[in-house]
Formats: structure tokens, C-alpha cells, sequence
């Protein structure tokens, strides 16, 4: 068999501190911005996007330097958003390959993708690169992609592209000519190295290529060759990739403190965006949603969301989280907010053809939002009967949807069922030995034909409480011969027997 030539196409996205933010903040895109990094007040620009170097920001300025540039929006750095932002573009790559390392440093964002035999899935390495340019664009970041058959050599070309002309595809043999116009800092080179090549008068790969190998290695050490294989695209390297899991999580914070739930919306509909299109990336649907606040003071406020079913309906999400903070609105202002989602098996219906259409689950959860809101979450759900014989003892449990379901159903016997009179009608009883022998019940007169009881309903026998009522299961006919089953009570307290239930 044989081997599939190697074949590597590299994500490269610069400028990934303003990126990551700016991704989550679409108004800013248009705008000058500028990233500060470190402490007050010796905070400096680690990053500035191509609007805020045109006015003549630069790397390195300290904060009051850049309050000379009143154009330029000012973002704090936040390590957290561009954690997710490299996790959202991971996901992009995962969908063409599992096979992807991590080639990021300061300031940048760099994936390579192994595509090697992935023609007949994706087409041609053309197609694969513009599909997962688009993929990622439609995340909010601006990237360039090369393909190559040298795995440095896709890298390097990936640093030198430029927006206008983000997608290139070296052919293979081709990898040193394609390289020969690209500055020496593609290569990443220590600052002793760069003055080292200056003195040399070396600016390009192209003029790095063409050294004598012995000479450089003579003057450099292996280091050298080491670079002018890079330059020429011939340096083998052993390819690492990662082994990562699925995560969809969101984090965004906030340039100033929000205290109204629209403005928190706002926010939640950007995190919920950006999420959801990740899952559909992925081909998997959310079936919870979790949301944490980080709030002023240092305290946090989490709610969860999960609906009968998963799905990725970004307004059916935003409704169950907006009636869910409704009704549990955080304590204090906001700084910050991140969601996290949890996946789920896409709903599979078989519907037949003439049958009629059923109605969206999701009404149903958003419907039960709405209760929720009005009388509590401890009351709303559905009744489950406690193991005791207090009676009408009983617990709600909010409503599910079992995962899986058995097609056999166990055999019932079959029992009578009881019917509780809520409230409980007062009858008159006449009694013969202690035990109910006819009663009048809406203005029907009953014979008793068997009594069972009496049974001890109340009073415990692990306290002093008295024992004040006892019952009795009734089986009564009238002069016509109708029937009835019933459970008759009797408050010894008070003397008064009442209609408690009827059997069917």
C-alpha cells in the first residue's frame, strides 16, 4: 500500500488579543482599537488593529501615550475570551481533521491541520482552505490559511499572507520559491539572530535560502541550518496534535459594570450566538445551557437551563434564559459573564403521512418558564407520591424526558381507582355496632352491605398525637340496586363523619 503524501494547511490569525474581543463586540470591528497589557499604571499596547496602526499606534505605548489618540477604543486584555476564541477556531479545524497542533505564540493564534486524504471528503485543497476560511470568518475572525506539503513551510506562508489575499496553496516541489519573498520574521528568529542578519544584509527567505549551507552552519552552528531548511521548506518535523474534548464555552467581560437585564441580554445573545453556531459546527445540538455572572464584590450567580428536549434555537434559548433570569435576578452589578452548554442526541421524530402535526416541545418549556415565573420553581413540575401513609403526601419533580425507553411495558394488574372529593362532603350516618350501617349522599339514601375498617388515618405512633380519625372502605346499594364504593372518615373529635373518596 502506499503511503499518502503529506499534505498541511495552517490557521493563522494575527492581532489575536483584538480578535478575540472584537469578535463579541461588533461595533467595535468598524473602529481603532487597541489592547493595554499588565498592571496600572504600567499597562502598555500589546496589540493593535490595523485602523489604530494607520493613526500611528504602536506596540509598546503606555496608556497615557495612547490618551493622545482619542479615536482608539481602549480594551483591557482578557485571557479568558481569547481562550474560548482559540477553542471556537479549534472546533472549525476539528470539523476537517482530527489530526491539529498548536502552533501559537504571543499575540497570535496558529493552527495546523494534517489534511492529508481528505480529497474525496473535502475536494481539493483549494476548497478545503475557503471553506474553513469561511467557517471561520462566520466566528468574527479574520485569518489566513496556507496549504503545503511542508508543515513549516505552510506556517510561514500562513504569517506572510494578508487579509486581501488570505488563501494560497503551494504546490508541491514549489515550497522555496513560494517562500523567497517573505520577510525573516516569519521565522520567528531571537533578537541576537535578527541583528546577526542585518549586519549580513539578509531581509528575505529568499536571500537566507541562498547561503552557502557549510558557511552559515560554520558561523551559526546547527542553529543555522536549522533555519535555511526552514527558509527553503525541506525541514522535516515530527507532528504533534492535540487531544482535546468537545467544550462549548463563551466568556466575555464587560468594559463597565451593568446593573438592567436588557444590556444583560444583549450580552447573553452574543455568548449564545457564537455557541450555537460552534454546536451546529460540530453537528451536535445544546441540551442545557449554564450561565455565570461574575458580580461586583467577588460573588457569582449561576443558572442552568435545560429543556425537555436539545435543540439550537438561538430565541428559544434566549427566552428560557431571559424568564429564568426574570425570575432570579443577580444581587449586584455585572463584570463579566460566561456560558457554558452541555450537548445532546438531535430529537429524531417518525411522523406518519396523514397524521396531524405536533406541537413544538419547546412551547411547552417556555410555557412552563411562565408558571415557574409566577407561582416558584417548587411549585411547578409533576407530582410524585411519597413512600408514606400520611396521605395526600406527595413531592414535585420537575418535568423530563427519560433517555431511553424500553419498547415492552411491564404487566399492571389492574387495580381500582380512587377518586379524592376535594373538599370532603358531610353525610349523615347511621351506625349499628360501632359500624356505619346507612348514610344519605346527594340526597341518596345507601344501605351499607359490608364495612371494612375502621383504619387509623391520624395520629402517629412514634408521638403523643391523639388518634382523632379513623376510616372505613364502604360497599352501599340504594332501594334500586345502584351500586357504590366508597371510603367514608369519621372525626372523633367532632363527631362528624364525612365522604372522603369514591372508587371506580
Amino acid at each position: 500500500m502506499s503511503r499518502t503524501a503529506e499534505l498541511y494547511a495552517c490557521i493563522y490569525a494575527r492581532d489575536f488579543p483584538a480578535q478575540a474581543q472584537l469578535r463579541l463586540r461588533p461595533a467595535l470591528r468598524s473602529r481603532a482599537c487597541a489592547v493595554l497589557d499588565g498592571s496600572p499604571p504600567l499597562q502598555q499596547v500589546c496589540v493593535a488593529n490595523a485602523a489604530a496602526k494607520a493613526l500611528g499606534v504602536e506596540h509598546g505605548m503606555t496608556q497615557v501615550e495612547l490618551e493622545a489618540f482619542p479615536a482608539v477604543a481602549v480594551l483591557q486584555r482578557a485571557p479568558d475570551e481569547e481562550a474560548t476564541a482559540k477553542a471556537a477556531i479549534l472546533d472549525c479545524a476539528s470539523h476537517f481533521s482530527p489530526r491539529v497542533e498548536d502552533c501559537s505564540i504571543a499575540g497570535t493564534c496558529a493552527y495546523v491541520i494534517d489534511i492529508a486524504g481528505t480529497g474525496k471528503l473535502f475536494g481539493s485543497p483549494e476548497t478545503l482552505a475557503c471553506d474553513l476560511l469561511r467557517r471561520i470568518c462566520e466566528l468574527g475572525i479574520e485569518a489566513c490559511i496556507a496549504v503545503s506539503g511542508n508543515f513549516d513551510a505552510a506556517l510561514s506562508l500562513a504569517k506572510g499572507l494578508s487579509p486581501e489575499a488570505p488563501v494560497q496553496v503551494i504546490p508541491r516541489g514549489e515550497e522555496c520559491t513560494a517562500l523567497a519573498s517573505l520577510p525573516l520574521m516569519v521565522l520567528d528568529l531571537t533578537a541576537e539572530q535578527k541583528e546577526t542578519f542585518a549586519l549580513w544584509g539578509i531581509s528575505t527567505l529568499g536571500t537566507l535560502a541562498a547561503l552557502p549551507e557549510k558557511d552559515l552552519v560554520a558561523r551559526l552552528g546547527q542553529e543555522g541550518k536549522r533555519l535555511r531548511q526552514l527558509a527553503r521548506g525541506e525541514k522535516n518535523h515530527l507532528f504533534k496534535p492535540l487531544e482535546q474534548g468537545l467544550t462549548l464555552k463563551e466568556h466575555m467581560e464587560l468594559d463597565s459594570p451593568i446593573e438592567s437585564l436588557d444590556a444583560l441580554l444583549f450580552i447573553v445573545r452574543l455568548l449564545l450566538e457564537q455557541v450555537i453556531l460552534r454546536a451546529i459546527t460540530q453537528l451536535v445540538v445544546l441540551a442545557s445551557v449554564t450561565l455565570t455572572l461574575d458580580l461586583d464584590g467577588g460573588m457569582t450567580h449561576s443558572q442552568t437551563v435545560r429543556p425537555a428536549l436539545p435543540g439550537n434555537d438561538r430565541q428559544f434559548w434566549l427566552k428560557l434564559l431571559h424568564l429564568d433570569l426574570a425570575a432570579h435576578p443577580p444581587s449586584a452589578a455585572i463584570l463579566g459573564a460566561t456560558l457554558n452548554a452541555e450537548t445532546g442526541s438531535p430529537r429524531v421524530a417518525q411522523l406518519g403521512l396523514f397524521a396531524p402535526q405536533l406541537p413544538e416541545p419547546g412551547r411547552l418549556d417556555l410555557t412552563l418558564a411562565r408558571i415557574r415565573a409566577v407561582v416558584g420553581e417548587e411549585n411547578a413540575g409533576r407530582a410524585v407520591l411519597q413512600d408514606t401513609h400520611q396521605p395526600d403526601r406527595f413531592r414535585v419533580e420537575p418535568f423530563s424526558i427519560p433517555a431511553a425507553q424500553t419498547g415492552k411495558c411491564a404487566a399492571v394488574p389492574a387495580r381500582p381507582a380512587m377518586r379524592w372529593l376535594r373538599p370532603m362532603v358531610t353525610v349523615s350516618v347511621t351506625c349499628q355496632d360501632t359500624q356505619p350501617a346507612a348514610f344519605v349522599f346527594r340526597a341518596a339514601r345507601y344501605t351499607v352491605a359490608r364495612a371494612y375498617g375502621p383504619w387509623q388515618s391520624s395520629g402517629e405512633w412514634w408521638n403523643p398525637m391523639h388518634w382523632a380519625r379513623e376510616e372505613w372502605d364502604v360497599i352501599a346499594r340504594t332501594r334500586d340496586g345502584a351500586m357504590l364504593y366508597c371510603c367514608l372518615a369519621r372525626d372523633l373529635i367532632h363527631a362528624q363523619w364525612q365522604m372522603v373518596a369514591l372508587y371506580d
